[in-house]
């Protein structure tokens, strides 16, 4: 029997923050890109937002996280995938993924990049 998966997504949702290891990268800040998707069975197709993953509320999840300085860039994923399953448990699986953009380091590096997933045990 067939089944569909759905899958919710939001890609490149640029964001300033102050998350940096070091106190230095915590004052100054830098440039983030952001990739959130989930995917899902749906429960039915009646043209509902109770059937689906609203993006608005992912966009909302992303942007409340970043405000909240970290150390690591693994734990601004984290606390984003928990949020994303408190809110719709019925997610089977979350992958995430934030950008760097020019980290400060020698040499000329695009961004550096940290991607996080999550499987839900059903």
């Amino acid at each position: 029997m067939s089944q569909y998966k759905q899958t919710v997504a939001l890609k490149d949702v640029k964001c300033f923050a102050l998350h940096g290891y070091y106190p230095e990268e915590q004052l100054i800040g830098n440039h983030f890109i952001i990739d959130l998707e989930t995917e899902f069975t749906p429960q039915g197709f009646d043209d509902e937002l109770a059937q689906t993953v609203n993006y608005e509320d992912l966009n909302e999840i992303i942007l409340n996280e970043m405000k909240k300085t970290q150390k690591l860039l693994e734990t601004v994923l984290k606390n984003i995938i928990s949020k994303v399953i408190e809110i719709y448990p019925f997610v089977e699986h979350v992958n995430v993924s934030i950008k760097k953009l020019n980290p400060p380091m020698p040499g000329q590096i695009g961004h550096s990049f940290v991607q996080l997933s999550y499987t839900s045990a059903q």
